[in-house]
């Protein structure tokens, strides 16, 4: 989009902000439903009597599989209608079944809301993505994007801070109650908000209906390498981001701490080292963007490279080391850090027309393959090596797990050295 685009004219600075701000709050909420049952996990896995394994479908697969099928449709359904409003529906579709999650009674009554919960999520990122390229300059973008995503560590870090002080005193049920009121006003906030881009209802440039749209899917995915390998980055990365699910449960059970107090520490931690990275990964992202030769991928491949070591040691050192605390903040801020450069370079490399699809279709990848592999198969580890007499079985199913995301290493790097290559390419084709 240029800088003398007329949609961005027809947008003033302060409703551009405003509606940013109002679609992190909602970010923010978004990520405090979703990691409301791990960071309740000392709570309500014992209640419910449920295994490693069924915590680990529960919190993995049987949400991950929902969220990441249905968000390709509601990318292409961004690319077809009214934005806001998509995203209105979703938000209380998704709260009514948080609430209902709270009256779960074992695995299979928090199993189906917990499903279903994913169709409502599964919305949001596409079309608030879409949204907001439309209204920010190519150079803001990281900004912009980062901005969103400080919902990943606020909501995770807040959700971690309300079973840390809520949960002792109102029940992990009633909190559950609480936060889906929350979205439905929220929801009511989201109708109202206004999209000006025009959409034809039948035809687009690159063909009629929901073919045309994962037609132009294929064809962006075959013309850039680029695209590709950051696709592939975000799905390593979320392999060890999925064993991260068990971690309210490792530092009970295997580091020694009480479940409230661990909850706060790591939710403050959370939200600190999270807001640095988001707010890190925009600027500096933007900054690599004008004035580096490579994409703004290369920057996520320095910083994976210089911090993977922390982020591996602090599994295998004790709480008293002075690496324990910085590790689980090296983890978070390179997880918040890497959302604004990714997604800015997926909707760069994107055509045009079809940015919810494709931000819808990464959406997939990095949930379906990436957490959900990570979740999953660390739940089936942990078993497998209690069974076995390991005496750590949570560290080192978590340690088997970051070891297989280093992957994202080479990823990175090729995204970035390929780049602006395939970004002229997208140009030239959709300019």
């Amino acid at each position: 989009m240029s800088a003398t685009d007329p949609k961005l004219a027809e947008s003033s600075t302060a409703s551009r902000w405003g509606l940013l701000a109002l679609l992190t709050l909602i970010n923010v909420l978004n990520f405090v439903d979703r990691q409301l049952l791990p960071s309740f996990a000392n709570f309500i896995k014992p209640e419910l009597g449920l295994t490693d394994t069924q915590y680990g479908l529960l919190t993995g697969l049987f949400f991950i599989i929902f969220y990441a099928l249905a968000g390709l449709f509601m990318g292409v359904l961004a690319d077809r209608m009214h934005r806001g409003k998509l995203i209105a529906v979703a938000i209380a579709l998704w709260s009514l079944l948080t609430a209902a999650s709270g009256a779960a009674r074992g695995f299979a009554s928090m199993a189906l809301p917990r499903a279903l919960i994913g169709v409502g999520e599964s919305a949001l990122t596409p079309a608030a993505a879409s949204l907001v390229a439309d209204r920010f300059r190519p150079s803001q973008l990281g900004l912009a994007m980062a901005l969103y995503y400080l919902g990943v560590p606020i909501g995770a870090g807040a959700s971690l801070l309300v079973a840390g002080y809520l949960g002792p005193t109102i029940g992990w049920r009633n909190c559950f109650y609480l936060l889906g009121g929350v979205g439905l006003l929220l929801a009511a906030m989201m109708w109202l908000v206004r999209d000006n881009r025009v959409v034809a209802a039948q035809t687009h440039s690159h063909g009629p209906g929901w073919r045309g749209h994962l037609r132009v899917l294929g064809a962006a995915l075959r013309q850039s390498p680029a695209l590709c390998m950051i696709i592939g980055g975000g799905i390593a990365l979320h392999i060890a981001v999925g064993a991260a699910a068990f971690d309210q449960l490792w530092f009970v059970q295997e580091r020694g701490f009480e479940r409230a107090e661990v909850a706060k520490l790591t939710g403050l931690i959370t939200v600190i080292a999270g807001i640095a990275g988001s707010l890190f990964g925009g600027f500096a992202g933007d900054w690599w963007y004008r004035n580096r030769r490579s994409g703004r991928a290369m920057l996520l491949f320095w910083m994976f490279l210089a911090l993977a070591p922390l982020t591996l040691a602090f599994r295998i050192v004790s709480p008293d080391s002075p690496l324990f605390v910085p590790g689980i903040g090296a983890g978070i801020f390179l997880l918040c850090a890497f959302y604004g450069p990714s997604v800015s370079t997926i909707q760069e490399l994107s055509p045009p027309a079809a940015r919810a699809t494709v931000v819808a279709f990464n959406i997939l990848c990095v949930n379906a393959i990436g957490l959900g592999i990570g979740i999953t198969a660390t739940g089936a580890l942990i078993d497998v090596f209690r069974t076995a007499g390991n005496p750590q079985p949570y560290s080192s199913a978590a340690l088997a797990m970051s070891l297989v995301s280093m992957l994202a290493l080479p990823a990175f790097y090729f995204a970035g050295h390929w780049f602006h290559r395939d970004k002229a390419q997208v140009d030239a084709l959709h300019g």
